[in-house]
């Protein structure tokens, strides 16, 4: 039985959890899921709730990722309001897919069993040392993340059911060998072209637009010139961390702090023991007096490990003669645990001891004691303890101070910046969807686009940003929704219309060109007249870059056919380019390694539209609603 469990969590199992919980624990704090305060509801599902502050956690955590992985060009992205909406959108609606295969997990009776989780804790890089687990590594980072040992076990336990059911999905996925041939053909195929491109500029000069087609556009397209709620708004921030560097702290501060905290400053007490397991079975009386049996011969004083090969059901453990390494508190099965921590000398051995996995004869082959860490090795970690206790009674007395100004002067933010020797700063509009920090948190921006703070222009209430980290903000001004008039906006459509019309004078003209080339005449002297010349390529590849991406995608839409190899397509930039497919070169052979890549790449997409279809099939049969 442990042998299964250890080769199931040393498997793809295990590496999935660990991207499932690291990726947790980028959303700060991820351990408030299990004891946060009260909280708005952004969705219920079943009637499980999702709060509004998992979201923004969510949210926040996605939006790093894009911005680390893509930078300017998220950026450009995120200047969006549209893009903003459907991201986060995206971000809530993948927190209800978890909960819905979370509740289908439960609902198949699927469970992962504490061995399984501890297996997959012990082999998370994130908790080892020189490739050993090291429980107080573990610890730490676990509390670094807010976690308790309990929750975080039951928190892993069920990303692993659930990553049980989605595996059980994905090994459903295959493609066959011509499919996935036919797949790589198409990928490695090359063409050779040519192409040009048209400039639509000098085309504009013969544009002519009526006043009534300005106004026509405008009454068409109303909506495109909607405007969203802006605000402008001044601020005072407060940070505890920015308080840090004014806290002095003293030498016998450092020695009583330590000598108060001194069992923080213990290492933790590990042992490490070896078992002969006998497995329940059919039979748990007969398993039973065969352990009591191989009990008399520990006692006895035969080699522990020689009886560990010979009878241990725990078949990878037998072979080290039952030893089952290092650990410490909190990562074995609760009996077992409790029957090794509670042998005083190396050697001794337990009696029979029952857990969840069967019955155990233990033995003590090793211990390391509680050992102090001195002083000096802990000085830096102190004082810095020291110097955020200061700062975080500092940031309590300001924030008390500085609210008590906020609202006896409701309508100036001075003297509340200087209470704090800081400035007030001001965030220029923006709106509700695209503010900059500390205003892209959805809780802080409902804290601001309030009612009251708009129409009085008074002094907000401490806003609480994150932890230890506030704003006292007042709305300076106010820019309603609303429609842009005509006179507005009648140089932009202007614009976009001389632009839209020359685009489209160009590409007769380059359908003409088109015609031509068809038919077999000289287009020569057309293109010296407008200086166009032809840009030929050999060999391009579908994901090739030296060509305009565009002219790529139409390029491999064409076919050798007379009447449809040649095709002219309007540009981006609003010029317009004139293709021809010269030749197509297809793939001679392909490498093993080649169609083993694609056609597990193939697999994994019908993998991942299986899970997302199980996904939208369980929301059909649920009760979802968003708030």
């Amino acid at each position: 039985m442990l042998e299964s469990i250890r080769e199931r969590s040393q498997g793809g199992l295990a590496a999935g959890i660990l991207g499932v919980v690291i990726l947790s624990f980028v959303f700060a704090g991820v351990g408030s899921y299990f004891n946060s305060e009260v909280d708005q509801t952004a969705a219920k599902v079943n009637g499980e709730e999702i709060n509004l502050s998992t979201v923004e956690q969510a949210y926040q955590s996605e939006r790093a990722r894009m911005e680390a992985q893509f930078g300017q060009a998220f950026a450009e992205l995120a200047s969006s309001d549209e893009y903003i909406a459907q991201m986060r959108q995206g971000v809530l609606d993948r927190l209800v897919g978890e909960i819905l295969l979370n509740q289908k997990v439960d609902n198949l009776g699927l469970r992962a069993s504490d061995e399984q989780v501890r297996n997959t804790i012990r082999e998370m890089q994130e908790f080892q040392i020189g490739g050993q687990f090291n429980n107080d590594r573990y610890i730490a980072i676990i509390r670094q993340a807010g976690f308790q040992p309990n929750s975080f076990r039951d928190y892993l336990r069920k990303e692993i059911t659930r990553q049980q059911l989605t595996n059980a999905l994905l090994a459903s996925a295959f493609s066959l060998d011509d499919e996935t041939k036919d797949i790589l053909a198409l990928q490695q195929q090359t063409r050779n072209a040519r192409y040009l491109t048209v400039d639509a500029k000098p085309f504009s000069n013969d544009v002519n637009i009526q006043e009534d087609e300005l106004r026509a556009f405008y009454e068409e397209n109303l909506s495109n010139y909607d405007t969203q709620e802006q605000i402008d708004v001044a601020y005072v921030e407060l940070k505890s961390s920015d308080l840090i560097d004014g806290i002095e702290v003293s030498e016998e501060q450092i020695e009583e702090y330590y000598q108060n905290n001194i069992n923080n400053y213990q290492t933790n007490e590990e042992r490490r023991a070896s078992h002969i397991l006998f497995e329940f079975g059919d039979d748990e009386d007969a398993s039973a007096e065969k352990a009591e049996e191989v009990l008399a011969k520990v006692v006895a004083g035969e080699d522990f490990a020689e009886l560990a090969k010979q009878y241990s059901e725990d078949t990878v453990s037998a072979e080290l003669g039952g030893d089952l390494d290092w650990f410490g508190r909190d990562v074995m099965d609760p009996a077992f645990e409790e029957a090794v921590f509670a042998l005083e000398n190396v050697g001794d051995t337990t009696e029979v001891v029952s857990s969840e996995f069967g019955l155990h004869i233990i033995k003590l082959t090793d211990l390391k004691a509680k050992e102090v860490v001195p002083l000096a090795d802990v000085r830096e970690e102190i004082t810095n303890n020291l110097k955020q206790d200061g700062a975080s009674e500092e940031f309590y007395n300001l924030q008390e101070q500085m609210a008590n100004i906020a609202f006896e002067q409701p309508d100036e933010l001075i003297d509340v910046a200087a209470t704090a020797n800081t400035e007030v700063k001001n965030t220029g509009l923006f709106m509700r969807g695209n503010g900059p920090q500390p205003f892209d948190s959805v809780i802080v921006l409902n804290q601001v686009f309030n009612d009251t703070l708009i129409e009085d222009a008074v002094n907000s209430e401490a806003i609480e940003v994150s932890d230890e980290h506030i704003i006292f903000a007042r709305v300076k001004q106010h820019e309603p929704e609303r429609t842009k008039s005509f006179d507005e906006v009648k140089d932009e459509i202007t614009a976009s219309l001389s632009e839209k019309k020359a685009q489209e004078l160009a590409k007769s003209w380059t359908n003409e060109l088109r015609n031509s080339v068809a038919q077999g005449d000289s287009i020569d002297a057309l293109l010296e007249e407008k200086a166009i010349t032809w840009e030929n390529k050999e060999a391009v590849g579908r994901f090739a870059y030296d060509m305009p991406a565009e002219v790529r995608t139409e390029l491999f839409k064409l076919s050798t056919k007379d009447d449809d190899k040649l095709s002219v397509i309007e540009l981006s930039d609003g010029n317009v380019a004139l293709v021809e497919l010269l030749g197509v070169n297809e793939a001679e052979s392909f490498e093993d390694a080649q169609l083993t890549s694609t056609g597990q790449s193939l697999a994994s997409q019908q993998a991942q539209t299986l899970v997302l279809g199980i996904v939208d099939a369980l929301k059909d049969n649920s009760e979802v609603v968003t708030y």
